[in-house]
C-alpha cells in the first residue's frame, strides 16, 4: 500500500487497481472490506506508515458515505423504508462527527488509538446493518441494470466527493449536492499539501 488514495482505488475500493464492478452492492461490499482492511493496517502500523494508512481509511470514508448518502439512500428508503434509510443516515452523520474529531489527533498517541478503536466498533456495526438489511432489500427491490446504473452514479459521485469528514452536511443530501463538490476541491487541495509535507 502507498499511503495514497487513488481514483482506481476510491472507485473500485480495493486499491487493487482492477476495472471496478457495477453492481453497486458489490460495490460498497468490496469497499466495506477495504475499510475493514485499511483498520487493521492503521491499528498495526507506526510512524509515517500509520499516518498514511489512517488517511487513505479517512478518505476512503469521507467519499464512501457521501455516496451511500447520494446515491443509495434514496433507493434504499423506497426499498427497506424511511425508517431503515433514516438510521443509517444517522450513523453516518455520528461517524462524520467521530472521524472529524479522530483527524485532529496525533496518530502517534495512545487517545488516538483508543478512540479508533471505538471509531471502528460503530463502523462496523453500521456495515453490517447495511449489511444484513440495506443491502438485501436492494438487491429484492432493483433489477440488475437498476443496480449497475446506482453503481455507476455512486462510483461518479465518490470521485468529486469530499476526502475529508464535513459533519454539517452529513445526512443533508441537498446540502452535499451544492456544498460538497466546493469542499472537495478545497479538500484535494489539503491532501495534496499533505503528501508533501516534511
Amino acid at each position: 500500500m502507498t499511503g495514497t488514495t487513488t481514483g482506481t482505488e476510491t472507485e473500485t475500493g480495493t486499491g487493487t487497481g482492477t476495472a471496478p464492478q457495477e453492481d453497486v452492492v458489490d460495490v460498497l461490499l468490496a469497499q466495506h472490506q477495504r475499510i475493514r482492511d485499511l483498520f487493521a493496517d492503521v491499528r498495526a502500523a507506526q510512524g509515517e506508515h500509520k499516518q498514511q494508512a489512517f488517511d487513505e481509511l479517512r478518505a476512503l470514508l469521507a467519499v464512501h458515505e457521501t455516496g451511500e448518502e447520494l446515491v443509495v439512500r434514496p433507493a434504499a428508503e423506497r426499498a427497506a423504508g424511511k425508517g431503515e434509510a433514516k438510521a443509517r443516515n444517522e450513523e453516518e452523520a455520528e461517524a462524520n462527527r467521530a472521524l472529524l474529531e479522530l483527524e485532529k489527533l496525533d496518530v502517534a498517541s495512545p487517545e488516538f488509538d483508543a478512540e479508533l478503536a471505538a471509531f471502528q466498533q460503530a463502523v462496523e456495526a453500521h456495515a453490517q446493518h447495511e449489511e444484513t438489511e440495506e443491502f438485501p432489500a436492494l438487491r429484492a427491490s432493483c433489477d440488475a441494470g437498476q443496480r449497475r446504473a446506482m453503481g455507476r452514479r455512486l462510483l461518479a459521485a465518490e470521485r468529486i466527493a469530499p476526502t475529508h469528514p464535513h459533519p454539517g452536511t452529513a445526512g443533508k443530501p441537498a446540502l452535499q449536492w451544492t456544498v460538497g463538490p466546493f469542499a472537495s476541491l478545497l479538500d484535494r487541495a489539503k491532501d495534496a499539501f499533505a503528501q508533501h509535507r516534511d
